[in-house]
């Protein structure tokens, strides 16, 4: 319920600005201000996760969000929405995005245990990009049916039932005890301090950054490319965007048939490379049934990122730290801001598709340049076990 909230809002939230203001660095802007909240309290938020019931903070997250989406349903009707109204909402919906990885992801990392962890995680990222094949399509039709404060009402509706969902949710984690307990920046360096030791997730995590910083910030610039370069109408930029979620969708089926402890490094990091591969062709396309192909390749390669991301970090943290780790993996996607800011100024300057191109060139070439970085991770050979990769570096 609340992805499919999260990709309709990146969409209608991005062209209502667009249509408001007429600058792409703008509409980039508004996804970036939506990720802020993980590079500045995801590492935080990691350590907190430790110390709660995972399920009381879900709960707690999913009311604030409702809330939101009420004030924002209630100034869209009144007719005096503006575009900080927006920014407002996303950064407050950012901050809960934050949240998932170290809480309700860790949550089902713990259920499903090491041996089914890269399957569920197949399942995590196949039902999240399930919502971004309908998430955008409801979007644009919505917004062009009933206004943007129709597109509010439906959150309204969908995070009251997710709210619900969650106050049915049996797993409750046993958080740390208080007494003795260590402080949040004790914990923070001691836990940085671990997790630096195995090359295999140092690795991860620096792709991880890679993808938020070249890659994922490109398809902000759907919005602008679908409008400008190919004609379409905000409900053909809606299925134009839904198409690399339907890509995802099929990634996360291949990866989690694919899916073996000695494949997670080489389809983590082919990924990238299959994302950064075909942001030109949709770049450089002219035809909306050319470049929603593209896009639906963009989908798997971000997939098969996804799926391994969350599974590489569960099973090579270090016991007992899941949520740190994955409060640290959040901080690494919270890179992105950086990379939007850059596609912003880019845009403005050079256009949506030079952009695009760029970015891909630019990511590429980081990868090639940081290869000593994540070798370790591309050779790990199964979880929780120390491989040659890990061995050599250590001896280095």
């Amino acid at each position: 319920m609340s992805f499919l909230i999260r990709w309709l809002e990146v969409l209608v939230f991005g062209v209502f600005t667009y249509n408001q203001t007429g600058s792409a660095f703008l509409v980039a802007m508004m996804t970036m201000v939506r990720l802020l909240p993980m590079a500045l309290f995801g590492a935080v938020l990691g350590v907190l996760a430790e110390r709660f019931v995972r399920r009381d903070a879900l709960v707690v997250v999913l009311g604030v969000s409702l809330a939101t989406a009420v004030v924002l349903t209630i100034i869209g009707v009144a007719g005096h929405l503006q575009v900080w109204h927006l920014a407002v909402g996303a950064f407050v919906n950012g901050t809960a995005w934050a949240t998932d990885n170290p809480v309700r992801r860790a949550m089902i990392g713990e259920v499903a245990g090491p041996e089914r962890i890269s399957q569920a995680m197949s399942f995590e990222v196949g039902t999240s990009n399930a919502t971004r094949l309908a998430g955008p399509s409801v979007g644009g039709f919505l917004l062009f049916w009933a206004g943007i404060q129709g597109t509010f009402m439906l959150s309204v509706v969908l995070y009251g039932s997710a709210l619900v969902l969650a106050l049915a949710v049996r797993q409750r984690n046993q958080p740390a005890d208080k007494q003795g307990r260590p402080s949040v920046i004790h914990s923070l360096a001691s836990g940085f301090k671990v997790m630096s030791r195995d090359p295999r997730l140092v690795g991860g995590m620096w792709l991880t950054i890679v993808f938020n910083l070249f890659a994922w910030p490109v398809l902000s610039m759907v919005p602008v490319i679908g409008k400008d370069q190919l004609g379409l109408a905000a409900s053909g930029v809606g299925l134009l965007s839904s198409t690399d979620g339907l890509g995802a969708l099929a990634g996360a089926i291949i990866v989690s048939r694919l899916a073996t402890p000695a494949r997670y490094g080489v389809i983590y990091a082919s990924g990238i490379l299959l994302f950064l591969a075909m942001v030109p062709v949709f770049a450089l396309s002219t035809s909306p049934v050319i470049a929603a192909m593209a896009l639906f390749m963009v989908g798997a390669g971000q997939a098969a990122f996804a799926v391994m991301q969350s599974t590489i970090t569960l099973v090579t943290a270090p016991p007992g730290m899941r949520s740190q780790a994955m409060g640290l993996m959040t901080m690494c996607i919270g890179m992105g801001p950086f990379g939007f800011v850059l596609i912003g100024l880019l845009a403005d300057a050079l256009g949506a598709p030079t952009t695009a191109l760029t970015m891909s060139a630019l990511g590429l070439t980081v990868m090639a340049a940081s290869w000593p970085w994540w070798r370790a991770t591309w050779a790990m050979r199964a979880p929780g076990a120390p491989d040659q990769a890990r061995a050599s570096t250590r001896a280095n």
